[in-house]
């Protein structure tokens, strides 16, 4: 099993492409389809990384005019969240977290969200579909899919904390995800929180979103028993 989500990695091939062409804030950045062909990847791939870019503060992208660099990208901050969270031990810590702020989140993206929030969410889920229909745990949607709805909550302190928990989401997804007919049971929740932020339903968003985190919680739970 792959350690990190393809998105994950173009994200840091991103963050080496602007140190290696020394891009400086206020910068624009080449386009998703001059992206993804010189990174070799799809530009789903390309979108889903830049959303994490966009989640951090590091890019904005502007519509009609291009993708520009807010902030130069620094790992200290990551780097030390993730020696953190890196044993399975603090597990059950990050569902805690998660479980206080993934359901706020839901409720805030209902309110905020706009058209691009709502496409890119319904990628991920298109993604984790494709993934399902091989075989796989759909581990690259998942974390698609919820890194789109926390950037759909436009709220920059949010996103960054998030942001920097994602090695510990990515493990309570994978410990979650390869049991048996728990992708397609995820994916059900996936779209019941996504129905609920179409229909701009911040209670109903919320509530779907918190039965969804526990859900991970309680697997976790089994596990740890």
């Amino acid at each position: 099993m792959s350690a990190r989500p393809l998105y994950e990695r173009v994200v840091h091939r991103l963050e080496e492409l602007i140190r290696t062409e020394e891009l400086r804030p206020g910068d624009r950045l080449m386009t998703e389809r001059e992206l993804a062909t010189k990174l070799g990847v799809s530009r789903t791939s390309i979108r889903q990384a830049l959303t994490a870019l966009r989640v951090r503060g590091i890019v904005e992208v502007r519509h009609g005019d291009g993708i520009y660099l807010v902030q130069e990208s620094s790992d200290l901050v990551g780097t030390l969240a993730e020696g953190l969270i890196a044993s399975h031990a603090h597990l059950p810590a990050i569902n805690e977290v998660r479980e206080a702020v993934e359901p706020r989140a839901a409720r805030l993206a209902a309110r905020r969200r706009t058209g691009e929030d709502l496409a890119a969410m319904r990628a991920a889920l298109d993604s984790m579909r494709e993934e399902i229909a091989k075989g796989e745990p759909g581990l690259r949607g998942d974390s698609a899919f919820h890194h789109a709805l926390i950037a759909a909550a436009h709220n920059e302190v949010l996103s960054a904390m998030y942001e920097h928990l994602a090695p510990g989401l990515s493990q309570s997804s994978q410990a979650s995800l390869v049991r048996p007919a728990q992708p397609e049971r995820s994916l059900r929740e996936h779209e019941q929180v996504l129905e609920t932020i179409e229909r701009a339903d911040e209670e109903g968003a919320e509530l779907a979103m918190r039965l969804h985190v526990r859900d991970f919680s309680d697997l976790e739970m089994v596990d740890h028993d």
